[in-house]
């Protein structure tokens, strides 16, 4: 009866709405894509799409003035009377009269100036009119490609199946188009909860958009905006040092309120600036529209060449708020050759503006989807949708849609699976891969060609790692299962090893992951691993330097993970763990053939007989507690995804204890803690900081493997995008301890803030970073760090690099030296 009575109710209040529709062009017949549409004192609205075609519904037929607004035309109110559910209404747009009276500019008397002024003090008042509201959201977004090649630097791309079918024979088509509408409730500064009632991707009737309000919130009223770096407003309180204005005209709008049209120029092109045009009501000051660029290099998005932000504003006038109903976000970029472009579509309607909230209005969850969000038939979008589909995506949708039942059956993905599936002899070598896409599941064999499987070192010689894996998951229940086998054998120690793995994640909600490994393998004795393979063959190789110490470790181990509530997550291991001593193997490099390397003991380099601990075993068991303070999340039928919320820090809380030893000396118990907090300062830059601490107890004899030992680098080069968490020029185990310790971290990114300000060195586009570190140990002077560095260096549209000059002290011994970033090695290794 339920049921009943709802259908009743819908088709009793759909019959009281009425659509206009129609076609929106200026005086030639060019349509005009973007065009603001809303019934005056009414917050209903939509606009034009590229097409100029718009549809716009309204629930109370009489006389319905309809307001038609758009950047550089006359606004015009037309007054229809709905006598059929669809009325076509085709407009023609004349283009807008600026005018500018005669008055002589100069910097002392300029009248943009005098407006950009009284914006700024009045933004305040304005901004608090909309601090509070509740609204319905519309969203569409569609991401494209152009001029995809067959291949990049050689090496062959695939994009899948089904997402290649999208692309024509010259590699351009539409990657991903998708639709969101929900309700979202809102107050200053960042309190949001939204409720996705219908969300649509094409092509897949599974997914969830990412189309939400929250990433398209921008206000100009502030005074930065975040594109990943602050952009600064050219309303905010210190915008005359980065922005020359130019009243280009005014006009009035269909209210008859006096609208300046003022032209914004940065003062210096590689600052976090905008640029283009700002329209303010005269008297209040308020914000009209905007038609901003942003260039990629100054959001130090390289990849980015231009990104472009509109918004258009609407008047009530009876509460004389003006409202933002729609704002278009769209942006170009290219790497090799390969041009990308999107465009995103916001609208916002039906406002209500209440003078507060009650006090549970907000909490954690931030994003809801509705159990059937992406369930919606045609029907229910066409209903709602508030800006027509162009011809191009409503065929992206029908081609999309109608062939998804055919990609998802057993014999479409198995025809496709068995192309790729084919075995080559080259596979032998390179590697190869099996997929059963309709039964959700893979096969990997590693290959014996991989770059970064193949390595050197002084135990083992040239040594290389292979091996296999099989995959299983379930994509609507969240759940995956990997088990997986890896194969090393080291040429000059003539050694076999070899570790298998099993790992299966329950969910998507709370993240539940077991998994179990065992095996043996070579180690280094700190188990951070602070320098990676290809460093240290290079370092080996041609300089006759091996940092890295190893010993031979036969061990089983199992781990259990998860997020036992909001923002905190448990990680529990317990291992047994058999150590055994290494020594060196060989004396092989390509240079300095007479030079010996140092031994494989950390605390005997030039002892090349004495083992750093002799051979025993233990039991070791550990609890780790990561807590992100004020954790927000976006919720979904079958997952749940966790958004730090960057006010606040993260803590993890550790506690280890070793016990069932060979010997009783080698037992013992640790605790320690870890806090993680990034200052953002505004458009001024961030500050990371680490700080780290810890305490060992009845540990006075334990293995030197289990001290603590601290993440050095001797080998000048730096592969972290951060370097908060090493000692740039501190040797890797000089200050290992069995005792307490406190070390932090701090590296300030100016994010070009000052770098942008300095002639020549500005035109590097680079980012500036300053770092302090520091390490405390009992019986021990400190050991200290001054950074000073340039970050984001590189070639064209690649920033991998980063330089440091580091000056480090610890009791009367100081070291200088330089280190060389290359961020490219955390991919290689």
């Amino acid at each position: 009866m339920r049921n009943y009575t709802l259908l009743a109710f819908l088709l009793f209040s759909l019959s009281n709405f009425a659509q206009i529709k129609g076609t929106i062009t200026d005086e030639k017949g060019n349509p005009l894509p973007f065009v603001s549409v809303f019934e005056e004192n009414t917050y209903t609205g939509t606009t034009s799409n590229e097409q100029g075609k718009y549809q716009l519904t309204v629930k109370d037929i009489g006389k319905n003035k309809i307001t038609f607004q758009y950047l550089g035309f006359k606004t015009q109110k037309i007054t229809v009377s709905p006598d059929t559910k669809t009325i076509v209404l085709d407009v023609k747009m004349q283009e807008e009269n600026f005018v500018l009276n005669e008055v002589v500019i100069d910097p002392k008397n300029n009248p943009a100036n005098a407006i950009i002024r009284s914006a700024i003090a009045n933004k305040k008042e304005n901004s608090q009119k909309t601090a509070r509201y509740t609204a319905d959201f519309y969203s569409k977004g569609m991401f494209k490609i152009k001029d995809l090649p067959k291949k990049i630097l050689g090496q062959k791309i695939d994009l899948g199946a089904d997402m290649a079918s999208n692309l024509d024979s010259t590699g351009t088509g539409i990657l991903y188009l998708s639709e969101t509408v929900s309700k979202i409730t809102f107050e200053k500064p960042d309190k949001l909860k939204e409720k996705i009632i219908a969300s649509k991707i094409s092509g897949n009737n599974r997914g969830y958009s990412y189309n939400t309000a929250a990433l398209s919130t921008y206000d100009f009223y502030d005074n930065t905006l975040d594109f990943d770096v602050k952009l600064i407003s050219p309303l905010a309180d210190n915008a005359f040092n980065y922005y020359k204005y130019k009243l280009e005209g005014t006009f009035f709008d269909s209210n008859n309120q006096e609208i300046n049209k003022i032209k914004v120029i940065p003062k210096r092109d590689k600052e976090p600036v905008f640029e283009g045009y700002i329209y303010i009501v005269d008297d209040s000051f308020a914000l009209y529209a905007v038609d901003f660029d942003i260039k990629g290099y100054r959001m130090k998005n390289e990849l980015t060449e231009i990104m472009t932000l509109k918004q258009s504003f609407s008047y009530h006038s009876k509460n004389k708020i003006w409202s933002k109903n729609a704002q278009t976000l769209s942006f170009k970029a290219g790497i090799f050759g390969i041009k990308f472009s999107a465009h995103f579509n916001y609208i916002y309607s039906n406002y209500d503006f209440p003078d507060s909230f009650a006090k549970k209005t907000f909490g954690n969850e931030i994003v809801a989807f509705e159990a059937n969000a992406n369930k919606k038939d045609n029907a229910f979008w066409n209903e709602i949708r508030p800006i027509p589909l162009t011809i191009e995506e409503s065929n992206d949708y029908t081609k999309k849609d109608s062939i998804q039942t055919i990609r998802k059956s057993q014999k479409y993905t198995d025809s496709v699976d068995a192309k790729n599936n084919k075995f080559k002899v080259l596979d032998v070598l390179t590697g190869y891969n099996y997929k059963n896409t309709f039964k959700q599941h893979s096969f990997t064999y590693d290959g014996l060609l991989d770059i970064s499987s193949l390595s050197f070192n002084t135990v083992q010689g040239f040594n290389f790692d292979t091996g296999f894996s099989f995959k299983k998951w379930d994509e609507e229940k969240g759940k995956s299962t990997l088990i997986k086998t890896t194969f090393n054998y080291g040429f000059s120690d003539e050694r076999f090893r070899a570790t298998a793995q099993f790992h299966h994640k329950f969910n998507n909600t709370n993240f539940a992951t077991i998994s179990a490994s065992g095996g043996t393998k070579a180690v280094q004795f700190n188990g951070a691993e602070p320098i990676s393979k290809i460093v240290n063959s290079v370092s080996s190789l041609f300089f006759k330097d091996n940092y890295m110490k190893l010993y031979n470790l036969e061990f089983a181990q199992i781990n259990y993970s998860q997020n036992v509530a909001n923002g905190i997550t448990l990680n529990a291991k317990m291992a047994y763990e058999q150590r055994k001593p290494l020594f060196n193997t060989t004396d092989y490099s390509f240079f300095k053939r007479d030079d010996m390397y140092s031994s494989n003991n950390p605390l005997a380099p030039n002892d090349y007989d004495t083992p750093a601990f002799n051979q025993h075993h233990v039991l070791k068991t550990s609890l780790t507690t990561q807590i992100n303070f004020g954790n927000k999340y976006i919720s979904r039928p079958n997952a749940r995804f966790n958004v730090k919320n960057d006010k606040y820090p993260t803590l993890y809380l550790t506690y280890e204890k070793a016990f069932a030893a060979s010997e009783k000396k080698y037992e013992f118990d640790r605790i320690a803690a870890l806090v993680q907090y990034d200052l953002a300062l505004a458009n001024k830059g961030l500050l990371g900081t680490s700080f780290r601490a810890g305490k060992f107890f009845n540990a006075e004899n334990i293995s030197f493997i289990d001290y603590k030992h601290f993440n050095g680098n001797q080998t000048h080069i730096g592969t972290a995008d951060r370097y908060l968490n090493v000692f740039n020029l501190m040797p890797y185990y000089a200050n290992s301890t069995n005792d307490s310790y406190f070390e932090s971290h701090l590296e300030y990114n100016d994010t070009g803030f000052i770098m942008n300000k300095i002639p020549l060195l500005n035109l590097l586009k680079s980012t500036l970073n300053l770092g302090f570190h520091s390490l405390a140990i009992p019986d021990r002077k400190p050991y200290t760090e001054f950074t000073v560095g340039l970050d984001n260096l590189g070639f064209g549209k690649f920033k991998l690099f980063r330089v440091d000059y580091v000056h480090s002290y610890q009791g009367g011994i100081q070291q200088n030296g330089v280190v060389f970033g290359l961020k490219i090695l955390n991919v290689l290794d």
